[in-house]
């Protein structure tokens, strides 16, 4: 049995080793050489957690992401190992992903019974010159709401919020309506009373009432390239939103040179602001063109002769059992390797273009302000 000094002289030297060595841990962790021997319990099962994450993680986060990217990708890896495959392939239970056999005979099909090269033309047309139109238009006015304060700035602004708000389904009825009885502040009935027969190459109508004229333009591609001119095309509230933040970003004293080097805000903006704006530019003409190029609801009200992508895609069935069948509904099974066909043709010049430019696109969306 120890003595009361014994255990008082044992008290004292555990004190003084316990002090000592919270001074060493002290000053090991602030010079961040830490030994295991000096770490507690606590913070050993901490940096064992720690090893066993930093092993595992990577080993998950490449799982997670590869699950993401099948399930992504899947319909388009499906939509090419198909769109070659023959069709009597489609029945053989040995045949899953890759086809014994490729032909191209199914995109050749689809490509004539569609008139792929003419609707091609089409879409590119109309595509391209909304597209333009609608760059150049919305980045004028982002500019203007960027720089510029003016009466009913808040009200105008509120109302490029609401393009992007209210769908096109609500708005498409009106413009259907005003489109195929136009006479806009009277301007038809002033040109027929001169005698004339056609405004803007179109023949001019009377009402069934006989009260007034008024041409169609009820499949003329004016039905879209003036919303388009006039900032109210497909999307053109986003696109007035993104040059509206790429803008509003970019330093003042840029304008103040400039104003001071004699240039006016016009001149300003084209020597200045645009090849600055470069990258925001192709990011919305992108936007423009695959908005455009998808888009079936608009261009089937307004068009009944003019076949876009898009339309053509929609009815590709129809089109494959009068063109393929005679006349005969199929059902999908039968022509899933013409109906795939169909949308890697429709696919295709977005795919390209996507390959080429992407890292543009990307640039401009995280230089526009839309991504954190």
């Amino acid at each position: 049995m120890a003595t009361a000094k014994e255990e008082r002289e044992f008290a004292r030297e555990r004190a003084k080793h316990l002090k000592e060595k919270a001074k060493a841990y002290k000053a090991a962790k602030k010079a961040g050489t830490l030994d295991e021997r000096q770490l507690a319990p606590e913070h050993l099962r901490y940096l064992r957690r720690k090893r066993i994450f930093e092993k595992v993680w990577p080993i998950a986060r490449f799982l997670i992401l590869f699950g993401l990217c099948f399930v992504i990708l899947y319909p388009l890896i499906y939509m090419i190992s198909t769109a070659f495959r023959p069709s009597v392939q489609m029945n053989d239970p040995s045949v899953i992903w890759l086809p014994k056999s490729l032909t191209f005979s199914n995109i050749i099909e689809v490509w004539d019974a569609t008139n792929f090269g003419e609707t091609l033309l089409n879409t590119l047309l109309l595509n391209m010159v909304c597209s333009v139109l609608s760059v150049g238009v919305c980045a004028v006015t982002g500019y203007g709401f960027a720089r510029f304060e003016f009466k009913g700035k808040m009200i105008l602004f509120a109302i490029v919020i609401m393009q992007i708000i209210v769908p096109p389904q609500i708005t498409v009825i009106p413009l259907y309506l005003q489109y195929s009885f136009f006479n806009p502040l009277g301007i038809v009935d002033a040109f027929a009373a001169g005698g004339a027969k056609e405004f803007l190459g179109m023949t001019i109508k009377m009402s069934d009432d006989g009260t007034q004229h008024y041409v169609s333009l009820i499949n003329n591609p004016i039905v879209m390239y003036a919303p388009a001119l006039m900032a109210n095309g497909i999307k053109s509230g986003l696109f007035i939103l993104i040059f509206r933040q790429f803008f509003k970003g970019l330093p003042k004293e840029l304008e103040d040179a400039a104003y001071l080097d004699g240039c006016g805000p016009f001149k300003t903006f084209i020597k200045i602001m645009v090849p600055n704006a470069a990258s925001s530019f192709l990011t919305v003409f992108l936007f423009s063109i695959v908005w455009y190029w998808n888009d079936y609801y608009i261009s089937s009200t307004f068009f009944n002769n003019n076949h876009t992508v898009a339309i053509a895609l929609r009815r590709l069935s129809t089109t494959l059992d009068h063109e393929l069948f005679n006349g005969t509904q199929v059902s999908t099974r039968r022509k899933i390797v013409w109906l795939e066909a169909g949308c890697l043709l429709s696919i295709a010049p977005i795919l390209v273009m996507y390959i080429f430019l992407q890292k543009y696109f990307t640039e401009g969306l995280e230089r526009s302000g839309l991504v954190g």
